[in-house]
């Protein structure tokens, strides 16, 4: 049996490293995509994005220009580790996760050879409303103490796991000891939650909406209420993107121009990631909407970066990670690129204030309010046409739908908050609030 040399098994190990990846020759190449279709706030560098057909626009026009046929393979998957797994094996060149998968991303690059760098910003949320704890509709749990020898669903090294370990140790428990973790993807925790066989369920953008609004889990933690930053984000292998920079602008000036589309029609945008994910538009629209849970901006802010270096620990502790230089790991160059001078009004622009929106059967634009007074009013008026109502959580600012809130009736003002416990803190420090239902608030207003 001939013996393969050193130098032999060397050169096999480059043409299978050559052979990966971006495909194709000088003439026709394929650029593969991997993103998360039902976490809708990567749209605009997946599932919106795709819909609209941009990065394929921009390929055309870049091809036009250099003389080379581009393709686009996009993969689908249900969480930000697979997409991890297959950046490092060379067959994905730039993927959209949230924020604790894509410090695991650096990580794992790193440490197999395979670099990657977060390039771009998706949805984001200052406070961490993107994450969210529901118990079944029916639990007697009160709050995240109650979770004490509970089992709870989530996905572990999630931005949603992340909120939970973080909320327990607020709450005085620890997640490695005081619960029983079910490391599950969002689908199987959903069925698990429905089922009975795990209490709680903690996940990210769509879950826990998408629960609530079908009557299947009621909201025991807001994310918010931790204050700290969540958000998703673009990563590249750091091969690819040296190779091929123009094909990275071409992706980036993609995810820009579907921001503005989102931004500037919410409600279409929502009904197109509807259409290719099967989710409820309202479900949609309450995360992606005007005034949404998400701001959708690409630029990648200070407060952002300084929130992924304090996740760091988070997942270290986890034995996840061990170090990960953010700072390394991070670069904004290619995006500051493509915005060009606008950049720094995009560094420096804050996220809307949520307000509470109606959204009538048969319109194609929500009408705002200001007070939930005011919405409470119209809602009660137009009963028979409201296709969905939000309201922001008096504390937290969170958007819920407003049929699903727990209302506190403070004097004449009537207040909504996500979770019960929130209203009873809230109660607690206002002598003569009183909790009452969505149907005695509308009539009080009506």
């Amino acid at each position: 049996m001939k013996r393969t040399t050193p130098a032999a098994l060397l050169a096999i190990a480059l043409v299978g490293t050559l052979a990966t990846g971006c495909a194709g020759d000088a003439t026709h190449v394929t650029v593969t995509v991997g993103y998360q279709s039902r976490t809708i706030n990567t749209a605009t560098a997946g599932t919106l994005l795709r819909s609209l057909g941009y990065f394929e626009r921009e390929l055309a026009a870049q091809g036009r220009r250099d003389g080379v046929s581009y393709k686009v393979d996009w993969q689908d998957y249900a969480t930000g580790a697979p997409i991890t797994a297959q950046m490092t094996a060379g067959k994905i060149d730039i993927g959209s996760m949230g924020d604790f998968p894509l410090l695991i991303n650096a990580a794992r690059g790193k440490q197999l050879g395979r670099p990657t760098h977060l390039v771009s910003v998706t949805g984001y949320n200052l406070r961490g409303a993107l994450n969210t704890v529901v118990t079944p509709p029916q639990s007697t749990l009160r709050s995240l103490k109650d979770l004490k020898g509970k089992k709870v669903s989530t996905s572990v090294g999630s931005a949603a796991d992340g909120t939970l370990v973080r909320a327990l140790q607020r709450a005085g428990l620890d997640a490695d000891k005081d619960i029983r973790k079910l490391n599950q993807q969002p689908s199987v925790g959903a069925s698990a939650l429905q089922a009975g066989s795990a209490d709680a369920l903690s996940q990210f953008v769509a879950w826990p909406g998408l629960l609530v609004f079908q009557d299947k889990a009621k909201a025991l933690y807001d994310g918010a209420e931790l204050d700290l930053p969540t958000f998703h984000g673009v990563t590249v292998r750091e091969d690819f993107a040296e190779k091929r920079p123009k094909v990275l602008d071409a992706f980036l000036t993609a995810q820009i121009e579907a921001t503005k589309y989102l931004n500037e029609h919410p409600v279409r945008a929502a009904e197109k990631v509807a259409d290719a994910t099967g989710l409820p538009p309202e479900v949609v629209y309450l995360y992606n909407g005007s005034g949404g849970i998400a701001t959708f901006d690409p630029a990648v802010k200070p407060q952002l970066v300084s929130a992924l270096k304090k996740d760091v620990p988070v997942l270290r502790s986890a034995k996840l990670v061990g170090d990960v230089d953010v700072d390394s790991f991070v670069d904004d160059g290619p995006v500051k690129r493509v915005y060009g001078k606008e950049y720094a009004e995009r560094l420096a622009a804050a996220p809307g204030t949520s307000r509470g929106e109606v959204w009538l059967k048969g319109e194609e634009s929500t009408r705002p309010f200001d007070s939930p007074a005011a919405l409470l009013k119209f809602v009660a008026g137009h009963k028979d046409r409201v296709r969905a109502a939000y309201v922001p959580d008096a504390t937290t600012g969170t958007r819920w739908y407003a049929d699903k809130a727990v209302w506190v009736q403070d004097g004449k003002e009537p207040r909504p908050f996500v979770t019960a416990s929130a209203a009873r803190a809230y109660i607690r420090a206002h002598p003569g609030a009183r909790t009452v239902s969505y149907a005695t608030a509308l009539e009080q207003t009506s």
